[in-house]
């Protein structure tokens, strides 16, 4: 994370397996030390004392060398959310019933959520992904209809989902971000239990103990979050030869997590940037970093979320985080709340004055 951008061949990646081989996106990027140095030597020629900015200097920066450009621009911006369910529900791992998944799709279509209210006041289109809910919706105007099934199957007695269904899922979230015409996008998800499949994909990508990712989700009690760490360890005790990163994806995930990681490495192809927000869309990170190290060249963490285990993921990415606003919430409210940050970071690089335009004096010493 440190050296900003690395070199990667531009070859095409493919997921193999015993049954299919798909492809994978590949960032567009090589490495650009001209560029970095004078995105470098624009931000310090800014009237202020150097690192005066602290944060936003490191965002300008990864902008303008996302984009490409020493003028970079947040000007179309979007949040997709997606929602599904998840079969681990019935081990009782909630505080929630698995309908309110469906009933909160309905909230962000009656635009009465807290991801309308921050997407809305921070000019910020949105975009609600029926990846796999248990209920049918039908046709609804601002529903986009991925459904792959009712919502997964229980991961502590067999697969969520099939090879087919989560290299689906993933190819859907693809052509989603590649139909997008947006320069930053973040990610938001709803689904009752994913919290559970988060936790074991963190554990099995990272290696980090089981209880520092187990978490209270949707607000279980110490009994309960105990409870979920016991459901997790019987499921990963079953699953214990499942390692490659697709299959720990498809043993463990949602589809909502699948599209997810599949629409940010499509995102990273395109050179926008990938705002990332709480426990659920790092989880989504850390598969598609698995399968493409270079995604996390394209990636602004928007917050560190007030889920246990968040901060050990960003530990782990080595990502220091825009916001500390406690947050749990999820559906992409921490990336919406973020947008401000970023366009603070362009329009000083854009817009403030250079210490020879404004006639300011330079350090002299």
């Amino acid at each position: 994370m440190d050296g900003i951008f690395s070199f990667y061949d531009h070859l095409p990646v493919r997921i193999q397996s015993c049954h299919s081989a798909m492809y994978i996106p590949q960032p567009a990027f090589t490495q650009d030390d001209k560029l970095s140095s004078a995105l470098q030597a624009a931000i310090d020629n800014k009237t202020k004392p150097l690192g005066s900015l602290g944060v936003l200097e490191f965002v300008a920066q990864r902008i303008g060398l996302i984009q490409q450009t020493l003028t970079p621009s947040v000007s179309r911006a979007a949040v997709v959310v997606f929602a599904a369910d998840h079969g681990i529900v019935a081990e009782n791992v909630s505080a929630y019933p698995q309908s309110v998944t469906w009933q909160m799709v309905e909230n962000f279509l009656a635009n009465g959520a807290a991801i309308n209210v921050f997407a809305r006041q921070n000019d910020c289109a949105l975009h609600i992904v029926d990846a796999g809910v248990n209920h049918d919706f039908g046709q609804r105007t601002g529903l986009i209809d991925r459904k792959l099934a009712g919502g997964t199957r229980n991961f502590a007695q067999e697969p969520a989902m099939s090879l087919a269904q989560c290299e689906l899922a993933l190819q859907h979230g693809m052509a989603l971000v590649n139909d997008m015409d947006v320069n930053v996008i973040g990610f938001g998800e709803m689904g009752i239990g994913n919290t559970t499949a988060a936790a074991a994909i963190m554990h099995k990508l990272t290696g980090i103990a089981l209880a520092e990712c187990v978490g209270a989700g949707t607000g279980l009690t110490a009994q309960g979050i105990l409870h979920k760490q016991h459901v997790i360890e019987r499921a990963l005790s079953h699953h214990a030869a499942v390692e490659t990163p697709l299959d720990i994806l498809r043993t463990f995930g949602g589809f909502e997590i699948a599209m997810i990681a599949g629409a940010m490495l499509q995102a990273a192809e395109r050179r926008m940037v990938i705002l990332i927000d709480g426990f659920i869309v790092t989880s989504a990170l850390l598969v598609a970093a698995a399968l493409q190290p270079a995604i996390l060249d394209y990636c602004l963490f928007s917050h560190c979320s007030d889920e246990h285990g968040h901060r050990r993921m960003l530990q782990h990415l080595q990502a220091r985080p825009l916001m500390q606003l406690d947050l749990r919430l999820g559906e992409g409210t921490g990336s919406a709340l973020a947008l401000p940050l970023l366009h603070a970071a362009v329009n000083f690089l854009v817009e403030m004055a250079t210490f020879s335009s404004a006639q300011v004096s330079e350090k002299s010493a």
